[in-house]
Order: structure tokens, then C-alpha cells, then sequence
């Protein structure tokens, strides 16, 4: 889920850091050009780890800036295919669902990659909002009053990565689109073990009494 990564970048150096120790002023403007950045193919930069080597130190004419070429490394933040994340729920609709892991909001579960046989019950009133039900077990059982097995966002959810992009930025943005995401995670819970952790707390019971 996360790696260190070593990136050769060269960069101005602001006149406002002068007051610092070169190390620091380096570190401190990486931290402004880097963190919280998606660098495609690279993944979600979280914290300049080390800072390994600092050359140059040039002022161009007519520039009161020094430019340095710095060799860094950063933690980044890249899931794998297949790797298993536990996550919040952020947002339930007829699309399927949006999870969270505090620090990273752009991870979707499609309506496809939900548990077999999956139904979206709307809340009144709102605009495509609800939550999905899995329907486990006996038609009459599915259909009872209040459904077992649900994602609500009372618990965590598992789920499993089933891929990750990097979408190219749209030259226009369509109105009431969503905001662009420079990176997307799509996940998959149609897996046993999979899902809210309480729903197979829940299945070994059942399967207890049975």
C-alpha cells in the first residue's frame, strides 16, 4: 500500500526560506510542491521521507532565487491489484458505493463488483441516496423487516482492489460532474470475507446453527 519512492527533481528555491538551513528550506518546499499530489503512475505522495543528496545552489541572472537539484524520496500511497484495504463508508447511492481511508476519498465499489444478490433501497427524499442490501439467505428472510445483511457505514468495510488510473484532465469539466480525481480506485466486495466486517461475524453464526 505504501513505498518509497526516489525522485530527482530541480527546483527554485524561494528568497522567503533564506532564513532557514538549506536542508530545511529544501525539505520544507518539496513538502509545498509534493504532498497531498497524485503523481500519475506513481500514486498519492504522503511525506518526503529523506532527503539523499543537494547539488547546485546556481542564482540565474535577474533571478533572487537559488536553484538546487535535489534527490528525495518520498512515501507514497499505490495500492496493488488484489490487495485487501479496510476502509469507511463516504457515500451509498444507486451507483454503487464510495469508501474512504481518511486521507484518500476517491475509491468506488460499482454496483457490478457488489455481493450477488445486491438491492439499493433509496431514503425518501433525497437525491439518490440509500443503501444497498445483500441478500442473503431465504427470499422471506431477504425481505423481512429489517434486512441483515446492510451497508449502512456502522462498521468497516473490506474490500479488494480491482484496479487503480490515472484519469487525464478533462480540458472542460461538465456541469454538476463530479471533481476531477487524479487518481481512482475501483474495488471489488463480491468476495467472501469481503465487505462489512460484521456480515461474516454474522455468517458464522449462521452457519454455527445450522
Amino acid at each position: 500500500m505504501f513505498y518509497l519512492s526516489l525522485i530527482e527533481h530541480t527546483l527554485r528555491l524561494p528568497p522567503h526560506l533564506l532564513h532557514l538551513s538549506v536542508d530545511e528550506a529544501i525539505k520544507s518546499e518539496l513538502e509545498t510542491l509534493f504532498l497531498d499530489k497524485v503523481i500519475a503512475k506513481l500514486g498519492l505522495c504522503i511525506s518526503v521521507y529523506d532527503i539523499r543528496s543537494i547539488k547546485g545552489g546556481f542564482i540565474f541572472p535577474g533571478d533572487g532565487a537559488s536553484t538546487y537539484t535535489v534527490e528525495f524520496r518520498l512515501i507514497v500511497f499505490r495500492p496493488f491489484i488484489g490487495e485487501i484495504i479496510v476502509a469507511k463508508l463516504k457515500e451509498s447511492d444507486a451507483s454503487g458505493l464510495r469508501l474512504s481511508l481518511g486521507f484518500f476519498d476517491d475509491i468506488y465499489i460499482p454496483v457490478h463488483l457488489l455481493p450477488t444478490p445486491s438491492r439499493f433501497e433509496a431514503i425518501p427524499n433525497t437525491r439518490n441516496q440509500g443503501r444497498w442490501i445483500w441478500d442473503f439467505g431465504d427470499a422471506e428472510e431477504a425481505q423481512s423487516e429489517e434486512p441483515r445483511f446492510v451497508i449502512d457505514g456502522s462498521d468497516p468495510i473490506k474490500f479488494r482492489v480491482d484496479s487503480v488510473i490515472y484519469p487525464s484532465i478533462p480540458l472542460e469539466q461538465p456541469e454538476n460532474s463530479k471533481p476531477f480525481a487524479p487518481m481512482v480506485i475501483t474495488g471489488t466486495i463480491n468476495y467472501d470475507g469481503l465487505g462489512p466486517v460484521s456480515w461474516w461475524e454474522e455468517a458464522e453464526m449462521i452457519q454455527e446453527d445450522e
